[in-house]
């Protein structure tokens, strides 16, 4: 009786909540007074994070495509990792109206590229970071087809996710019986409202999801070299790449493919170096010389505080920047740029994602 008692107020509860929330929304009350959160068991998982932490997977009711709502088509249990780490990745791919392939590893890109096809953009995110990708989760905006998915077979991946699958794919994946294929039917939408929630010790912080989108006309040209064509495309990529890269977040991009991503760092130009450290050792897996990252576009999540962390792009080959500014140093740093001949733009909107 006590069990069916607990199950029966935990129902109400989750209705209630539902109920309070469609009238928050209603109200346009972004924050009310009382929050409740609310959610139905999916999965009971193996494990958490780590072996020692006990996990499950609960389910809204949000229609939103994803990880948690797809249709698992074949492969082993989806572990915590697998989920956070998916749910990353189908967020950063649907950013994209081109045929589009992120690969990610804990929660952060290895590497993000556009293609006229599916299997283009695999295999141009592929070459930025190939050690890294082992063991991935690959994410693509369309539906999967048999050459693609014969591809990524030749590497060990953990999870694919896409809109959907033909025939020739699946019978392609089927050959890897514990890779995990999702299926969500559709994209989300990059710029639908939403929150984030995060646990801290006594409480949630709430926040809406950074749906925050630039184009074009939200760039400020603030050196006196303007940025070419090429330049300009690349640095809305590898600016959008940047949005999903844990902070602080330096993204090298060239020709619709990331060719350098530092990730994580404290410093803001230990990010800059990491990568293009990477991206010596990426060129040399491909056989080619020097870095990848020559001739790129060089994307930061934040200001640079001081000229030093654009520096370190300029010796990573980079010949144009895209940044938010707003540091107390923004002269000096777009002095830097001038003397070294970069272009350089300001978006006003910061990434930071932590």
């Amino acid at each position: 009786r006590r069990r069916l008692a607990a199950r029966a107020y935990a129902r109400t509860a989750n209705y209630d909540t539902a109920i309070s929330t469609w009238f928050a929304g209603e109200l346009k009350d972004d924050y009310p007074r009382w929050f409740s959160f609310g959610g139905t068991l999916k999965q009971t998982l193996r494990y958490g994070e780590n072996p020692h932490q006990s996990a499950a997977l609960y389910v809204t009711g949000q229609k939103r495509p994803g990880v948690a709502t797809a249709t698992q088509i074949q492969g082993k249990e989806l572990s915590y990792n697998n989920i956070n780490d998916t749910d990353a990745a189908y967020e950063l791919a649907a950013e994209f109206d081109t045929p589009a392939c992120a690969i990610i590893k804990h929660a952060n890109p290895c590497g993000v590229a556009l293609g006229a096809t599916c299997l283009e953009a695999y295999e141009k995110a592929l070459v930025c970071d190939p050690v890294s990708a082992f063991g991935g989760i690959i994410a693509l905006n369309r539906a999967i087809d048999g050459p693609t998915a014969t591809k990524i077979t030749e590497l060990f991946t953990e999870v694919v996710i896409a809109p959907d699958a033909d025939d020739a794919a699946k019978a392609a994946f089927a050959k890897k019986k514990n890779l995990r294929l999702l299926l969500t039917g559709a994209m989300p939408d990059p710029h639908a409202a939403g929150r984030a929630v995060r646990n801290v010790a006594g409480g949630y912080l709430v926040q809406s999801r950074d749906n925050g989108h630039i184009t074009r006309k939200d760039l400020k040209v603030v050196t006196k070299r303007q940025p070419t064509e090429q330049e300009l495309t690349d640095m809305l990529f590898a600016f959008t790449v940047g949005k999903h890269v844990k902070s602080n977040t330096i993204v090298y991009v060239k020709n619709g493919a990331t060719v350098g991503i530092g990730a994580g760092q404290m410093s803001r130009i230990d990010s800059a170096r990491i990568a293009h450290s990477k991206s010596k050792e990426a060129a040399q897996a491909a056989g080619l010389k020097g870095a990848l990252t020559e001739g790129s576009v060089a994307a930061s999540d934040a200001f640079f505080p001081f000229s030093d962390g654009l520096l370190a792009t300029v010796e990573a080959g980079a010949t144009a920047v895209i940044q938010p500014g707003g540091s107390i140093r923004d002269d000096e740093v777009i002095k830097a740029a001038d003397e070294k001949g970069l272009a350089m733009v300001f978006t006003g909107m910061r990434h930071f994602r932590h």
